[in-house]
């Protein structure tokens, strides 16, 4: 310090302010991984967008599962186990409810948490397709799953839900198929709660492959789906009959309809309503415009379900007649 009584005390300097400590960037800040680029072409490639195809009318109307595809909206709405499980015996419209669920997220008839949802149905054959060793089909499939799972994550955006046919197939013990063991993958993003998937198969082959497992039978929840009966299928086939109609350009009565749903649940017995009265409808309207009707006659219907049978056409008559 300065000797000369004049000089001015010196000003104490006060102690530096730590240092802000680094902001913390979450998990929701940081970039993908799998870049918006390269997850758009996984998904052009290997899977169809349900809720863009609905936009766009693709799909036939879902008629009389309402029940279903409400129970399925509960369980995605969940905070845990939120993935459901849609069994059913073959035929029955196990994947309608794919096109169900993805044409209520299209049209906004679902709750908040789901407007905006991406529905987006997972295919494995089409994945491995081309593929001609294991790590070549899981190099398509992985980025596809860590970029579905990062983006749930982030919260940044309307949730990705992904629909898989057959998911019994993706279980290890289920051998021969191009996704066997794919749940392996599958099952860390589903225990964190960044996958949302909806499932289909059998009651059989998801008693026997998946909750054989039981890591991935507590992530799921069953619809069970029960073949409608007559009068349901009746209510379905009109309620298809215009797209038929305009398809074809052809028209349909009432009573045709319900005599050839009769006839389908009568005749056809290894298969399941309404895909049988569906097929039975559609391969009928073609044998219509192949003879240059310009209605659909009870004969049509008779020589389709004959060629399936194998009984002859004009013995074939619906159960009223």
């Amino acid at each position: 310090m300065s000797n000369d009584p004049a000089a001015t005390p010196e000003t104490p300097v006060p102690p530096a302010a730590p240092a802000a400590p680094a902001e913390v960037t979450s998990f929701r800040d940081l970039a993908f991984k799998v870049s918006n680029e390269e997850f758009e072409d996984l998904i052009t490639r290997y899977t169809r967008d349900l809720t863009e195809l609905a936009r766009l009318g693709r799909f036939d109307p879902v008629i009389g599962r309402d029940d279903e595809i409400d129970q399925v909206i509960t369980i995605l709405l969940q905070r845990g186990r939120s993935n459901c499980a849609v069994c059913g015996p073959a035929g029955s419209g196990k994947t309608a409810l794919f096109t169900g669920f993805a044409m209520a997220v299209a049209e906004g008839k679902v709750p908040k948490m789901l407007q905006g949802a991406r529905v987006i149905e997972l295919e494995f054959p089409t994945m491995a397709a081309g593929t001609n060793t294991r790590g070549e089909f899981e190099g398509r499939l992985i980025p596809f799953i860590k970029g579905c799972g990062e983006r749930n994550a982030s919260k940044k955006q309307p949730p990705i839900i992904l629909c898989i046919d057959e998911m019994h197939t993706m279980m290890p013990t289920c051998k021969a198929t191009a996704a066997s063991g794919v749940s392996d993958i599958l099952k860390p993003y589903l225990t964190a709660g960044d996958l949302q998937v909806i499932g289909a198969t059998t009651v059989d082959e998801f008693r026997q492959y998946v909750a054989a497992d039981p890591a991935m039978d507590r992530r799921f929840q069953k619809v069970l789906l029960e073949e409608p009966n007559v009068q349901a299928t009746i209510r379905i086939i009109k309620g298809l009959r215009p797209k038929y109609e305009q398809h074809f350009g052809i028209s349909i009565d009432d009573k045709l309809c319900e005599d050839l749903v009769e006839v389908a649940t009568k005749y056809l017995r290894k298969q399941n309503n309404p895909d049988k009265s569906i097929v039975t409808l559609d391969q009928s309207c073609a044998r219509a415009v192949k003879k240059g009707l310009e209605k659909l006659e009870w004969e049509c219907v008779a020589e389709t379900i004959g060629k399936q049978t194998g009984v002859v056409a004009a013995a074939i008559e619906p159960a009223r007649r």
